[in-house]
């Protein structure tokens, strides 16, 4: 049996095809690196470059390997882009995913992991958020991965399929063994950013917006490590082919952080100051998600292991160093 990971060249996608190969399985990789990067994929994983809609291709890659299970992180995740583009954000989020589902339902390919978000739930509030919260995505990011859940939702009412939605909360660190991380020129992340700030890889950075209702007027959002997110994939992995049901839960901590508390960590574990300039709001962000996660450690037995804001943000400035030498070395 194989794991068909899309995506898995890029920043959660090569975590997940690390935490796999650590668990013994077999992985295969489709990612057409738009945004990811061939070696940041495990050298003992197959990788092919490719779009996940090129239906003739992804079929080869299950019959040559055998998969029995797709794992789905392919899809562009910027906000205010998809404000800006919102056509191309259905276009790559919503409508690829419809045909990766059609391919899987076609190839008898019966287990299925999606990855979503919780921009599902628009602005949530404070209050951690459960599942069956009202759905109000803010923006065509959000919009697009809901599509996308109705459509596994309805595919697998109809065929052989069980899958497993994971929303995600706010994905920040990096593996903590140091063999891979986020990696994107030009990345969104607020951790990302605040640690390339204060190791000098920006001038400054900005605050988007210090009127929003909550305590410090700064979004407020809830962060968990990518390394207890994969962990909890690779669990729904075994829970689906254990014979469990289809399942959405949300993966956070169930407790916050704002802006400015997350840009005081990044400045206590780097030891020094960096600058920092305010700016207005941009579109599509809410002003607080946090999660109730109790769904998930409860149906998958997950646990989280780094549950701690200040070791999230050392794995990500390890990173950032061990970014820059690699950079370097390869005259990037």
């Amino acid at each position: 049996m194989t794991v068909l990971v899309t995506g898995g060249a890029g920043y959660i996608g090569s975590h997940m095809v690390w935490e796999l190969l650590d668990a013994g399985e077999q992985v295969v990789v489709v990612d057409r690196l738009s945004t990811g990067f061939e070696w940041a994929v495990a050298p003992e994983a197959e990788f092919v470059r490719g779009d996940i809609a090129d239906v003739k291709l992804v079929k080869e890659v299950i019959r040559a390997h055998a998969v029995d299970a797709i794992i789905h992180f392919a899809g562009s995740i910027v906000v205010p882009e998809s404000v800006a583009d919102p056509l191309g954000y259905y276009e790559n989020n919503t409508c690829k995913t419809r045909s990766l589902i059609e391919t899987a339902v076609q190839e008898n390919v019966r287990n299925f992991i999606f990855s979503s978000t919780a921009a599902v739930y628009g602005a949530a509030g404070l209050e951690p958020v459960g599942e069956d919260a009202r759905l109000a995505p803010e923006s065509p990011y959000g919009v697009s991965k809901l599509m996308s859940e109705w459509m596994l939702r309805d595919a697998a009412r109809a065929h052989d399929l069980r899958y497993t939605v994971l929303r995600y909360f706010n994905v920040a660190g990096a593996d903590p063994k140091g063999r891979t991380g986020q990696s994107t020129p030009g990345a969104t992340h607020l951790i990302k950013v605040a640690c390339e700030t204060a190791l000098g890889k920006r001038a400054a950075m900005q605050v988007y917006g210090t009127d929003y209702p909550t305590p410090d007027g700064t979004c407020v959002r809830d962060y968990i490590h990518v390394s207890d997110l994969v962990a909890a994939h690779r669990l729904a992995l075994h829970r689906l082919r254990d014979g469990g049901d289809s399942l959405v839960a949300n993966c956070g901590y169930s407790h916050g952080y704002s802006v400015l508390e997350v840009i005081d960590s990044v400045r206590r574990v780097y030891g020094a100051e960096f600058e920092v300039t305010v700016g207005g709001r941009r579109a599509g962000d809410a002003a607080a998600v946090i999660a109730n996660s109790e769904l998930a450690r409860r149906e998958l037995g997950w646990t989280p292991a780094h549950d701690d804001l200040d070791a999230i943000v050392g794995d990500a400035l390890s990173w950032e160093r061990s970014l820059t030498r690699r950079n370097s070395a390869r005259g990037a």
